[in-house]
């Protein structure tokens, strides 16, 4: 549905994607994940025929957007993070003068807008005038605009942005809903987003690919974050113990783990963020190996691996940090 290859866009001197490639397949929803500043509002424009690439192709639907823009525009419903909204326009006749604009057949307008609003659940208000709506409705207003016409894949850019929480699940739940019916891109920073929403993930960091594919196989790449331990003995001999011990950085009872008897307790140590997988492992019996030595028992131990949201940060962390952490060049034209 997406076919992207060694995308490249500047501008003058800065690069905002810089050799990206990756593909969309018919009725996936896919979370494009990046922080901010990574070029995903950058790329999301060029594949919506809004920015012209570099260098590179993009294919929707199998047409080039370069060269067969038209066609390969009728293929897509595109959502900006800045709605481009009209305030003093009832919600009804603005999707009806976006249909006009995208060239729906003037007998299937009505029945097009329609067909939209229900598929974004803005019907209640469609004789509102839009200046007078929530953020949330808003955003489901400009969801409406991507629907229009029924295209078979939409993009979406940050649809949640700026909502509250409320508003957040209410969203949520349409996107998934469409789902069902449409090949989503959706991007985002938020890694919930994309686990309440996406089969596939693709997650890009000062304009490069960084990691691809399934949340499972994303969340194999979680490093050893640390070791817990349920011990039985002395607390504080159990933490003297521990102090020390290459790879080590931090020893502290787990309060939150269940345990049975008063001189039973747990036990977690955080390992050095550069400590590999091999690394881990010595550390571990050398662990294990303290707290015997001191006359105390284990009676058990299991590692600890990162959470998304670390992994998430040592995937982006450093190709973030050459970003310059600035908004995107069209993300702040889009905001002026």
């Amino acid at each position: 549905m997406i076919s992207v290859q060694h995308l490249v866009k500047r501008y003058g001197w800065k690069v905002a994607v810089d050799d990206l490639s990756f593909e969309v397949d018919k009725g996936e929803v896919v979370g494009f994940l990046g922080p901010n500043g990574a070029g995903k509002s950058t790329t999301l424009r060029v594949i919506a025929g809004f920015l012209g690439a570099t260098s590179g192709t993009v294919k929707v639907a199998g047409h080039d957007i370069a060269k067969e823009s038209f066609e390969a525009r009728q293929k897509l419903g595109y959502m900006p993070e800045a709605v481009p909204l009209y305030p003093e326009m009832r919600v009804v006749e603005y999707l009806s003068f976006r249909a006009e604009l995208k060239r729906v057949p003037r007998g299937d307008r009505k029945r097009a807008v329609w067909d939209a609003m229900g598929k974004a659940n803005v019907r209640d208000v469609a004789n509102v005038v839009i200046g007078h709506l929530s953020k949330g409705y808003r955003q489901r207003v400009g969801l409406a605009d991507a629907l229009v016409g029924s295209p078979p894949l939409l993009v979406l850019d940050e649809p949640t942005a700026g909502l509250d929480p409320n508003q957040i699940r209410e969203v949520r739940e349409v996107i998934q809903e469409l789902g069902k019916e449409h090949t989503v891109l959706l991007s985002t920073h938020i890694l919930s987003e994309v686990e309440a929403s996406c089969s596939r993930v693709v997650v890009i960091a000062g304009g490069k690919l960084v990691a691809e594919g399934s949340m499972d196989e994303i969340a194999k790449k979680r490093r050893s974050a640390g070791l817990h331990m349920v011990v039985r003995g002395n607390l504080d001999a159990a933490l003297a113990a521990l102090r020390g011990i290459e790879g080590i950085t931090k020893a502290t009872r787990d309060h939150a783990a269940r345990t049975d008897g008063e001189d039973v307790f747990a036990v977690r140590c955080s390992w050095s963020k550069k400590l590999d997988e091999a690394a881990a492992a010595r550390a571990t019996e050398a662990a294990i190996g303290a707290l015997v030595g001191a006359g105390l028992f284990v009676r058990e131990a299991s590692p600890v691996k990162s959470s998304l949201e670390e992994l998430f940060g040592e995937l982006t962390g450093a190709r973030a940090e050459d970003a310059s952490g600035e908004a995107e060049p069209d993300d702040a034209e889009a905001a002026s």
